[in-house]
């Protein structure tokens, strides 16, 4: 048994599933969305110009507020725009099925039942003082 190869497989069956595609998806439309890479370029020279004066030994105080202030209206429109919200959702899906996938692997390499282990069972809630023990 290769886990290599076992590794791509479930590579491969990971760009099959139904929150993959529509991740990929989604990226293709924020990619074609002229509006939307609009807004992140001028974020990014907002971004840029921020640093520049930040970095200056005499810097502009005004200057950097009113650099803050247009980095987050421009922010709010990125993130308002329909394309940016089905990714963000799209790529929030992928990112816990990839949690899951990792939680159980490891649980694996703790010695648990691959076939039962359930990495959302018995989550921390971060309050030592009522465990009995991390996993």
């Amino acid at each position: 048994m290769d886990l290599i190869q076992m590794t791509r497989e479930l590579g491969a069956a990971i760009q099959q599933d139904a929150r993959y595609l529509k991740f990929m998806q989604a990226h293709e439309a924020n990619e074609k969305d002229n509006a939307l890479n609009e807004l992140i370029g001028k974020i990014q020279l907002v971004h840029m110009n921020y640093n520049h004066e930040a970095a200056k030994e005499d810097k502009d105080e005004e200057k950097l507020k009113a650099y803050d202030a247009e980095f987050n209206t421009l922010y709010n429109e990125v993130m308002c725009n329909p394309n940016m919200r089905r990714y963000e959702k799209a790529r929030d899906e992928v990112d816990e099925l990839m949690k899951e996938i990792t939680g159980i692997l490891t649980l694996c390499v703790r010695g648990e039942d691959p076939m039962t282990c359930d990495p959302n069972a018995g989550s921390c809630g971060g309050d030592c003082g009522s465990c009995g023990g991390c996993h």
